[in-house]
Formats: structure tokens, sequence, C-alpha cells
């Protein structure tokens, strides 16, 4: 095995020495849950392990978590307090999916991301156990995609469903020290679009895969509940150091969250949505070359020239600048600078 990154090394030194002091200091852990998926022959079960002064507490972070309990999240970790967190390392996990049971641990950064199969669940909404000494058990909700669905939705999170109208650099300070509601809002007609084609495709999955921390998804779920977007589970990062650099690639981030789906889900053809202000259009466009068996249409926001200028600093698509990508004609490509726009092309291109 390749030696970590020095990075690694540098914040795995960090972390271990916070948790000494910190459980010194009588903290505990606490389990946060994130909603996963999977098909009747395995689930994905996300979660975290963090230290805590007050392990009672402990209000729903995933997609199935009511209002109140998602701010609740909120309100008790708003603002910086919610990249100020203690992984609880090395952690033992025991995680209950059906009539299975399966044991591991946090990683190096409190994460828990563990497949179980053979879990015996029917297709639809589920309630896992996810359990570790010292903390509170807590269910995390999964989906178990139906083997007659054919068809699912994949979509980018910032500038896509979400408008946050401000520069780029600044997105992430400013949902660090400033309460991250006052700066986003709503994409016109995207809550409609999804409603729509998930109407006609009930057993349809939709997956929102973003290049946000997921120390967001909190507030994440509570934006999108409360705008009327499906219910699905949310795939974001990890920011900092990895065993192979400073920081994690967002572009890879995505591009892997893609394959994996494929992979995991090859009864199911996407429909990819995403936005023009950064890679999306270029990320899908080469995995649709890829694997063009598994994209049923790609989908594309059109941002407008100042939403241009604040995604990347000038008021045309990165596109405009790029060589011009060679589309499979086998695979629609619609653009629209809404939702309601969309969703029209899309009726056209999903009959064919």
């Amino acid at each position: 095995m390749a030696r970590p990154h020095a990075a690694a090394i540098v914040e795995d030194a960090w972390h271990r020495q916070v948790n000494a002091v910190l459980r010194a200091r009588g903290w505990q852990t606490r389990i946060v849950s994130h909603t996963g998926y999977g098909s009747e022959a395995f689930v994905r079960v996300l979660g975290r392990v963090l230290l805590t002064r007050r392990p009672e507490q402990h209000p729903g972070a995933d997609a199935e978590a009511s209002v109140p309990e998602l701010r609740a999240a909120e309100e008790q970790q708003r603002g910086w307090r919610a990249f100020i967190t203690a992984p609880a390392m090395n952690v033992p996990v025991t995680i209950t999916v059906g009539g299975r049971t399966v044991h591991t641990r946090s990683d190096r950064s409190g994460y828990i991301d563990v497949q179980v199969r053979d879990h015996g669940l029917e297709p639809g909404w589920h309630d896992v156990r996810i359990e570790s000494p010292d903390a509170e058990p807590v269910d995390a909700a999964v989906h178990v995609v139906a083997p007659e669905a054919t068809f699912g939705i994949i979509s980018d999170i910032d500038d896509t469903v979400i408008s946050t109208s401000l520069p780029r650099p600044l997105i992430a300070a400013w949902n660090t020290f400033v309460r991250a509601g006052n700066a986003r809002h709503v994409v016109p007609g995207m809550a409609t679009l999804y409603r729509e084609l998930l109407a006609e495709h009930p057993d349809a999955p939709i997956v929102y895969v973003s290049t946000g921390a997921w120390n967001t998804s909190p507030h994440l779920n509570r934006f999108l509940k409360k705008h009327g977007y499906p219910l699905g589970p949310l795939l974001l990062t990890d920011w900092g150091p990895t065993n192979t650099g400073w920081f994690r690639s967002g572009q890879e981030h995505k591009r892997s969250c893609l394959h994996r789906l494929a992979n995991e889900l090859p009864h199911i053809q996407w429909l990819l949505i995403g936005d023009d202000g950064q890679h999306d259009p270029k990320i899908y466009g080469d995995f649709a070359e890829e694997r063009p068996d598994r994209v049923r249409a790609i989908a594309i926001r059109e941002l407008t020239p100042t939403e241009q200028v604040l995604s990347h600093g000038i008021p045309v698509s990165n596109e405009e600048l790029a060589p011009r990508h060679r589309q499979r004609r086998d695979v629609p490509v619609c653009r629209a600078g809404d939702g309601y726009g969309l969703l029209r092309l899309l009726r056209v291109a999903l009959s064919r």
C-alpha cells in the first residue's frame, strides 16, 4: 500500500490529539445519519461519528427527518459551528439492516460508508439502525430501488436547484460564517420538474450529487424539503486533506459518483441534471461517451450572464472557451434557464 500523503498524516495526528483531549474532558460520541440507497442485493449506509459535549442531542440530518428536526440540527450547528467538528476516529460501529447485522469502524474522518448485502428488505423506503459504544443509536433512511425501475435522476445542487447569488470563492466562507439560508434561493421550476418526472416514474430513484461538505447536509435537506423537492440521498464530500493530496477534487467526486451508481444500479438509465456554470456539461458528456447505455438524457440549466460572472468570473459559460465536445446523437441534451423550460424539452426528448 502506498504511503499516505503528508497532509493526511498531519491531519490524522491532529485528530488523534483532539480526540484524546476531548475524551479526557468527558466528551462522548454522537452518530449523525445520512440518507442511503440500494437495491434488493445491497444497501449503502452512510453516517458519521462525532465527539460532542451533549451526546443526548442528535437531531436527524438525513432526508427523512422532519422539518423541526432539521431546523433543530441547523440551529445547533449553524454558521461556523457546522464546520468545527471533532470526528471520532476508528470507533466501533454496528449496523442493522433488516435481518443483517454488520460490524465496522468509522474512518479517519469519522465517516461510515458501508455496503450491506443480503439484507432482505423489499423495495421502498426503510430505516436502518446505526449503533456505537457510548452513543445513542440512530436510524438512517435508505431507499431500496425496485428491480423493475429503469429510470432515475442524478442532480447537481448549487446553481441547479439552489442559487446562491454569490461569487463562487465566497460561497464556502459565507455558508461557514453566516447563516446559510440568507444566501440561498430556489431555482424556479426545478422542484416542479423533479416532481413531474417522478410522478411519471413512481419507482425511480433521485440522487443529489454535490461537491459541498457533509457538514451542510442538515441545511440542504431542510432546504429541499421546504421547497418541495423529492426525497433522495445526498452524496457530498469531506473537505480537507486526503491520502493523495491536500484537497479533494470536486470533478473527480462527481465522476466517481456517476460510475458507482451506474455499476451498483445497472438496470437504471439516468437523467443527468446540472448547470453550465462550472463543469457539469463536460462531466456528463464524458460519462455519456463512456457509458451511453446508462444515460437517458442530459439536462443543463443555463445560468444568466450575471450568474456566470459570480460562478467563475466571466459572463459566458466555460463551454464557450473549451474545445467543442462531441456529443453522442443518441443521448438527447436539453438546455433552458429554469425547470419549466427544461420540463417542456424533456417531455419531448424522453418520449422518443
